[in-house]
């Protein structure tokens, strides 16, 4: 090994003293690799030892007596060449499993809707001389920070696409010596991997607002074009020995592709590779340009209630801002062109959501702020049931709405008890087929009474406690509140919320219930059979009365003003009676009857005139009756004044326009009298 360190050390003094020299080796190689070579001389001439240990290579291979100086330099060249992707992970000795290998991956991306899939198959070997139990995943910063979900998970030689109930513990590490603008997550394997094992794992990254519609805006009746960018080559802190990438497309018209060493088009799919004996950190980007017609539905905000009654319904109320997050629509929306042309229907728009709700759910309900949709479909089975909805116009890109959907479920499909605890277990995103979220707050609502609560969930998420003071309730309802973000549909999944609650408190409400009706019923009786009157004794009481004796005195008052006004109109009607026939005893006798009643409608008069004016309540109205009364005497007197001479002047035997002279005067007294008698009687009946 003495050997070796000092041709190497000869190597590398010639190497700096002759430029020429150097430029050859540091083309070969990276400049970090050959700063570290050199450290590794100067610093720690051990670690070279370690560092050609792992390379499984002997300095006496390169090196021998009897070769030519000439032909060293050309074996190191060659050496170095064959292993310098090896060797860029060497400043990441202490941090990375570098002893890895990638010996195959797979790359499968899914673009077949707004949502990116990412499914890889890695097959990792162990070179090394340690047992490995983690794994690194690289990402790009600008890719991650659209990654919205990501699993590890045992392969399975037929797997497809899809959530397995068994994945990988994933934490996110920021490696030392590693690249800037890439994003670092740790997979724990199931078990340590020892030297010279290798072991399978499939990886599913789903990314979201990755694909950007190129053009921007389009028209009602265009197509849309989507944008979507990537590397040809896996991202990986190791070498990867095989890889192939696979690019699935909604449809197989493609506007243009990048085109690369082996690469094949076949209907929808653009292939590439395979490649082989990648360096770390390899890329080669890559832009694929084509028709995505799938409507990009995203939820900007979602808010989900989940009320629990222990009654046996679970309440499940869902809260929906949504928009279009396609290409922008531009110009005037028409609705006669689709109408009018059937191909021209709007290819991208949102038409209609489809929601994959339990299978029991029943009072399913849709509506927004104007009232309920009727544009929607429910129909199920033993496995699901599913909700068709439509909004109540196509959405076309950037368009926006809100609406609310509504259903309930059996509480012994959610509900269940475990060791003295109580857990609701169910979904924790939208069932809404294909939808992004960008903000999702879940809100469960527990039963009065709730304690010892505590949240059972696949991932990460913010969690905080509320109440909520609904009918019936006493101190209110704890409400477990859950927030996340950036939501695919493989978000979807159970989470439980676990609470102990006393049986006797279902007994409160119902107890309430009756209670409050009883004492209801209670104070009626009580009502009913007790004296709420005023005491006799008191001066408002006294005074009512005293009204109540004038309002009925006032009354009589009336009445017999009435009597006198009827009576009045007898007398005019013998009048008449007389200017017809001539009959003046008739009349004479009329008279004679009317004066008979007027007498006794004064005798009855008197008495009340007598009280009003004794009585303190009715000094307010006593003028308008004394008024009254005067004004009647007067019409009577005007009245039998104009009765005497026109019975006079007949048995004079006048003519009768001498009669109509003799009576046109008092006439007109008689008519003014009259319309004020009847205005006191209007003022005194509003009494």
């Amino acid at each position: 090994m003495g050997i070796s360190r000092f041709v190497l050390l000869v190597f590398t003094i010639s190497m700096l003293a002759s430029p020429a020299l150097s430029d050859l080796v540091l083309s070969k190689v990276d400049r970090r690799v050959s700063f570290h070579l050199l450290s590794s001389i100067f610093i720690s001439l051990p670690l070279m030892d370690l560092f050609m240990m792992i390379m499984g290579v002997r300095f006496s291979d390169l090196f021998t007596a009897s070769s030519s100086p000439l032909s060293c330099f050309s074996n190191l060249i060659s050496w170095v060449d064959r292993n310098a992707s090896i060797a860029v992970s060497l400043p990441s000795l202490q941090t990375v499993p570098f002893m890895l290998t990638s010996f195959r991956v797979v790359l499968q991306i899914y673009l077949t809707s707004h949502i990116v899939r990412i499914s890889s198959t890695l097959e990792v070997e162990n070179a090394g001389p340690e047992t490995v139990s983690k794994v690194l995943l690289a990402f790009p910063d600008l890719q991650a920070q659209n990654l919205a979900y990501l699993m590890a998970s045992p392969h399975e030689a037929k797997a497809k696409v899809k959530v397995s109930v068994v994945s990988f513990p994933i934490d996110v590490v920021k490696p030392e010596d590693m690249p800037p603008g890439v994003t670092f997550y740790s997979v724990s394997l199931p078990q340590g991997l020892t030297v010279g094992a290798s072991f399978t794992f499939d990886v599913l990254a789903v990314f979201t607002h990755a694909l950007r519609p190129m053009p921007e805006q389009i028209g009602q009746a265009d197509i849309q074009l989507v944008l979507y960018q990537d590397s040809a080559y896996y991202l990986s802190p190791y070498v990867v020995k095989v890889q192939s990438l696979s690019l699935k497309l909604p449809d197989s018209r493609i506007e243009s592709y990048t085109t690369l060493e082996s690469t094949k088009v076949q209907g929808s799919e653009i292939k590439y590779g395979p490649y082989e004996n990648l360096p770390a950190f390899s890329s080669s980007p890559i832009t694929v340009h084509f028709e995505n017609n799938l409507p990009f539905a995203i939820a900007q905000e979602l808010v989900r209630e989940i009320e629990i009654s222990h009654w046996g319904n679970v309440l499940v109320t869902e809260h929906y801002k949504l928009i279009h997050g396609g290409a922008q629509s531009k110009g005037e929306f028409s609705r006669l062109e689709p109408q009018a042309r059937e191909n021209v229907q709007g290819p991208s728009a949102v038409r209609y959501l489809v929601a994959h709700l339990p299978p029991r759910a029943h009072s399913v309900y849709y509506r927004d702020a104007i009232g309920n949709i009727s544009t929607s479909h429910l129909r199920g089975d033993s496995k699901k049931t599913e909700l068709l909805i439509e909004p109540r116009y196509p959405m076309f890109g950037g368009w926006r709405t809100a609406f609310t959907i509504g259903y309930g479920l059996p509480l012994q499909d959610c509900l269940y008890e475990s060791e003295g605890r109580r857990f609701l277990n169910i979904t924790f995103s939208s069932p809404m087929i294909e939808l992004v979220i960008d903000t999702l707050i879940v809100k469960v609502v527990l039963p009065e009474g709730s304690s010892d609560i505590s949240v059972a969930a696949p991932f990460f998420m913010k969690q905080w406690q509320e109440t909520k003071i609904s009918h019936l309730d006493i101190v209110g309802r704890a409400v477990v509140v859950l927030e996340k973000t950036n939501l695919v549909p493989e978000h979807n999944q159970y989470f439980q919320v676990y609470y102990k609650f006393n049986r006797l408190s279902m007994l409160r409400e119902p107890l309430m219930l009756i209670s409050g009706i009883f004492f209801f019923f209670v104070a009626c009786i009580v009502y009913m059979h007790a004296d709420t009157s005023i005491s006799k004794f008191s001066a408002s009481y006294l005074a009512k009365q005293q009204w109540e004796e004038v309002r009925v005195a006032i009354q009589q008052v009336h009445n017999i003003i009435c009597r006198c006004l009827a009576t009045h109109d007898k007398l005019e009607a013998s009048l008449r009676d007389l200017s017809r026939t001539g009959e003046v005893q008739t009349c004479k006798a009329a008279r004679k009857s009317t004066d008979g009643l007027l007498k006794e409608l004064s005798k009855e008069l008197k008495p009340l005139m007598t009280f009003l004016q004794s009585s303190p309540s009715a000094v307010q109205v006593l003028s308008k009756v004394e008024e009254l009364v005067a004004k009647e005497r007067e019409l009577l007197e005007k009245l039998m004044a104009k009765h005497s001479t026109a019975v006079e002047a007949y048995e004079k035997k006048s003519g009768a326009r001498d009669i109509e002279n003799r009576i046109a005067l008092q006439q007109q007294k008689i008519t003014a009298l009259r319309q004020e008698v009847d205005d006191l009687l209007e003022f005194i009946d509003e009494i």
